[in-house]
């Protein structure tokens, strides 16, 4: 049993994504620099991870820094990169404390060498925790995912000549993970912004209109109500509505 009565639990997705949205225009609305509204979303990623793993949802993917990103005002990208690395280090021990195992998709080599230090040990740490992955989708653009995913297979010595969404999906970053049934967007921006376009072919998407450092459990909660009261139809139609064809 969980706190949280209104979610139905054998409804529940398997993987939640999320765009995690208005850091900056959280931090402008307080006359602080961007910087400080980043720092604030730490608080929403650790509700996020915590909810996600009590309730059961198996993988958890935070869009952290996209491959857009680097083209930010250095200092900017600089004071994020010490973020991320004070981050993973403080919050390790939230991860081992909830059984939540790390894990990163993107290009990781652009990332500075001590992000990757820290990172390779925090998912060095929690490999072993089994109650969900999260993964921080970081340096990533999902053009960049699938771009590197064919020449992966090709270089892998795969069939070109008959390539298969199944090749494919062997190549990407989230390969032997399910599919996102729900994207949350915060900020009440309508946009997919170059994260996991294939992944999201058939995702419910779900927009809050809360900057990401407004965000809470509550949100979160209200997000996955919404997911579970549509019928998902994978392109197809209502199975009533089929029926009424049929006999029309």
């Amino acid at each position: 049993m969980t706190s949280y009565p209104s979610i139905n639990l054998e409804k529940l997705p398997q993987h939640i994504a999320i765009i995690m949205d208005g850091n900056g225009r959280w931090a402008k609305g307080r006359g602080k620099l961007r910087i400080f509204g980043h720092s604030a979303g730490v608080t929403p990623v650790r509700e996020a991870s915590e909810l996600c793993a009590e309730l059961g949802v198996k993988y958890l993917t935070l869009y952290a820094f996209s491959t857009e990103n680097w083209s930010r005002p250095k200092v900017e990208v600089d004071a994020l990169m010490g973020l991320l690395v004070k981050t993973i280090r403080k919050e390790t021990k939230t991860l081992m404390d909830n059984n939540i195992r790390l894990h990163a998709i993107g290009e990781i080599k652009s990332l500075p060498q001590e992000c990757q230090d820290e990172l390779a040990e925090a998912i060095e740490i929690t490999k072993n925790n089994s109650r969900m992955q999260l993964n921080l989708a970081l340096s990533y653009g999902s053009r960049w995912e699938i771009i590197e995913a064919v020449k992966k297979a090709a270089l892998a010595g795969e069939d070109m000549k008959n390539f298969t969404a199944e090749i494919l999906e062997k190549y990407l970053e989230t390969t032997g993970m399910p599919d996102p049934e729900l994207l949350i967007r915060t900020s009440g921006e309508h946009r997919i912004s170059n994260f996991m376009l294939w992944q999201i072919a058939y995702s419910e998407i779900v927009i809050l209109e809360k900057l990401w450092p407004d965000i809470r459990k509550a949100d979160l909660v209200q997000a996955i109500e919404i997911y579970q009261k549509r019928e998902r139809r994978f392109g197809g139609v209502e199975a009533v509505n089929s029926l009424q064809n049929l006999k029309s």
